[in-house]
């Protein structure tokens, strides 16, 4: 169960998140870009990616409109991943997934920074397809799909 202080903390940085996202716009071509929806609750996220020579993520936006939990999670994203490689990057995915369904530990908690605070969610099911939602993204568009 969560204390009042990380609860509290849980709600500042989710609504500051929210209200104000990092890395909000869209990136000009040449990028990559996905667009995922969440249709049970109209959630919806485009994710634009511009990788390196090296193939690391070198810059990452999104836009979308949905809940404080979907927004504040693709904001998240953006600042966990700009700078990895598409590796890294799917590490922290996975170990963001572990987190918020519940699914045992992850391989580097440490990796995942304030984003342990989205652990919450796993109480919530429809809540995290809302956290996921721009991970999901992401990935496409690092798929190329």
């Amino acid at each position: 169960m969560l204390s009042d202080d990380l609860r509290d903390l849980y709600q500042q940085v989710i609504l500051d998140h929210s209200r104000n996202p990092r890395n909000s716009g869209e990136l000009p071509p040449p990028c990559l870009h996905a667009h995922g929806d969440n249709p049970s609750c109209g959630d919806e996220i485009d994710v634009w990616v511009r990788l390196s020579d090296q193939g690391a993520i070198e810059d990452l936006k999104f836009t979308g409109q949905g809940c404080a939990i979907s927004q504040a999670s693709a904001s998240m994203m953006t600042q966990k991943i700009k700078g990895k490689s598409k590796d890294e990057a799917a590490a922290v995915r996975e170990d963001f997934r572990r987190v918020v369904m519940g699914d045992g530990a992850p391989a580097n908690e440490d990796a995942l920074g304030e984003l342990i605070l989205l652990e919450g969610v796993q109480k919530f099911p429809q809540r995290v397809k809302c956290a996921m939602l721009a991970w999901r993204a992401l990935e496409q568009a690092l798929e190329g799909k």
